[in-house]
């Protein structure tokens, strides 16, 4: 393998010998100002370590005052505008309670006592609202009570009397009690003392909010740029003990991936910079070697496809010799023993007619042999002339070749509407003739046969099965009964050559689909097998299922 050499002369690169001396002898970054003896790692544990502890108090700080904000905030919106809101509604109950009296003392009639009655209920909710969010405070509780004590005093004088009086004697009740005007002012003025303190409270409360806010906005402040000036601090110490030796090692690795194989790493900088230009030289020797070894297996991978394409080669005159030279003779042989019975058949006894009867079987079983191992070694060579293929019309065509067995075993077959897919027609012929076939062949003694081919949707692929009533496969053939010449039973039981199925398998994995046996499937046996979707109209699969073509 030729590996390029770096130019030495005239314009090279610069060489580790005309850089400046430094550590080791090698050109380094200057090491950073401060006290003797630091090194750049030292620095950098010193300062991560301060600005941490800066970090950490000013984060406790913050976490402080994002505590304090959500419980400001949390009190403001769960207990002070609650219970303002609260104060405001226990105000529109008494009002509408007095509304109720006062109408039902002028009118005297029953109806006008609905807000009363409202406002009762609404109080009691208010009450028990208030009482739930200001329990604790004592100012505020106060403030209920005494809303909750003149409120009393104005239901025992006027509100309660009133209501107990029945018709125009309600007027005369309230009147007596100077219209119960005093009373309820008096309420009025504790329910307005009730809102101003609760209002007091609630500004109170945003005032600590927006104080607390204007803390934490600073400590974030801060610990913004506490961050900032230490990533400045971290940059201008990298730049100076890590980035600069950085850079020369990585103009001597651009030189190597640019070809310069045989271009040493030059060590420069630091110490761990110094290991890592080690490390980066005996990769490249490391790659060196193994690009002298992939040339080495590139040129072998050469000459084995070149003799893979002559064994093609010799395969496809194998099989030109075997469809003619070979089948030729054993046509003779066959043609002979057929002629010596009939002209001598009277002077031989039965054991002669016996072996006549041998070698023309044997003659023509070798031929149904070699056209089997023919098509078989065909299927994605000769026959590659993918278009669209109805695969009813050529299941069709398939029973229509299969008629004389299907008869004479009084097979029914049946199918479902089936696709249009991409293929080659004439091997797709062969899968279906191979499959149907197999159904029909290994059939059970004691019951006709019956197979069905069915067909669904299934994502990107169609999923067939040919399911039929036979003798079925155990489910530690599955796998086998694909393989090339294996046979379950013996030829005297089932004649065939044990091709069919390993046909089938290469056929649909040349179409890119799989096929399998169904272990699962009881009562006879289910090949299931995939093929690629189309975009073709496929709308006769939409009819259901069962409405196949019975054997003629």
């Amino acid at each position: 393998m030729a590996v390029e050499t770096a130019p030495q002369q005239g314009g090279s690169p610069e060489s580790p010998a005309d850089r400046p001396a430094g550590d080791g002898g090698s050109g380094g970054a200057p090491a950073p100002a401060g006290r003797p003896g630091w090194t750049t790692r030292r620095w950098l544990r010193v300062g991560v370590c301060s600005t941490l502890a800066v970090l950490a108090v000013l984060g406790a700080v913050g976490a402080w005052a994002l505590a304090r904000t959500a419980s400001i905030s949390d009190h403001l919106v769960g207990v002070r505008s609650p219970a303002l809101v609260e104060a405001v509604r226990l105000e529109n109950s008494l009002v509408n309670q007095e509304t109720g009296v006062r109408g039902y003392g002028l009118t005297g009639r029953r109806e006008f006592l609905e807000p009363y009655t409202q406002g009762v209920a609404d109080e009691r909710a208010a009450v028990a609202r208030l009482r739930r969010l200001v329990g604790d405070e004592p100012a505020a509780r106060a403030d209920l009570d005494r809303v909750l004590d003149r409120a009393e005093a104005w239901q025992a004088r006027v509100a309660r009397p009133v209501v107990a009086a029945q018709g125009a004697e309600a007027g005369r009740v309230l009147e007596g009690a100077g219209g119960g005007k005093g009373p309820f002012d008096a309420v009025r003025t504790s329910l307005q003392e009730q809102q101003r303190h609760l209002t007091e409270e609630r500004a109170g409360t945003s005032d600590d909010l927006a104080d607390t806010r204007r803390l934490r906005n600073g400590v974030f402040t801060a610990i913004a740029a506490v961050i900032l000036l230490v990533a400045a601090l971290i940059f201008e110490g990298l730049r100076r003990g890590v980035t600069t030796p950085l850079e020369r090692l990585g103009a001597d690795a651009r030189l190597v991936a640019q070809g310069h194989f045989t271009r040493p790493i030059a060590a420069t900088g630091p110490a761990d910079l110094r290991r890592l230009a080690g490390d980066v030289e005996a990769m490249r020797q490391r790659m060196v070697g193994q690009l002298e070894f992939s040339e080495k297996a590139r040129t072998l991978l050469d000459e084995q496809a070149a003799e893979l394409r002559r064994s093609n080669a010799e395969l496809e005159q194998f099989a030109y010799v075997a469809s003619h030279d070979l089948q030729e003779p054993l046509r003779k042989v066959a043609s002979f023993c057929q002629l010596l019975q009939r002209r001598y058949g009277d002077g031989l006894d039965e054991r002669a007619h016996q072996y006549i009867g041998f070698a023309v079987d044997g003659a023509n079983r070798m031929q149904v042999l070699i056209n089997d191992l023919l098509a078989f070694s065909r299927v994605g060579r000769v026959h590659n002339d993918h278009d669209t293929v109805d695969l009813e019309a050529v299941l069709e065509a398939t029973l229509d070749t299969l008629s004389v067995p299907v008869e004479e075993s009084g097979a029914e077959i049946t199918h479902d509407p089936l696709p249009t897919v991409v293929g080659d027609r004439t091997q797709l012929g062969m899968l279906w003739q191979n499959l149907v076939s197999n159904a029909v062949k290994f059939r059970a003694p004691d019951r006709r046969p019956a197979v069905h081919v069915s067909a669904e949707r299934d994502g990107d692929v169609w999923r067939f099965a040919v399911t039929d009533n036979g003798i079925g496969i155990g489910p530690e053939y599955t796998e086998k009964v694909f393989a090339l010449f294996q046979r379950l039973h013996t030829r005297e039981a089932y004649p065939g050559t044990g091709i069919g199925l390993a046909m089938c398998r290469k056929i649909v994995e040349f179409h890119g689909g799989t096929i399998a046996v169904d272990p699962e499937h009881e009562g006879g046996a289910r090949v299931v097998f995939t093929l690629p979707a189309t975009g073709a109209d496929d709308s006769r699969t939409t009819v259901s299922a069962g409405t196949g073509r019975p054997a003629s």
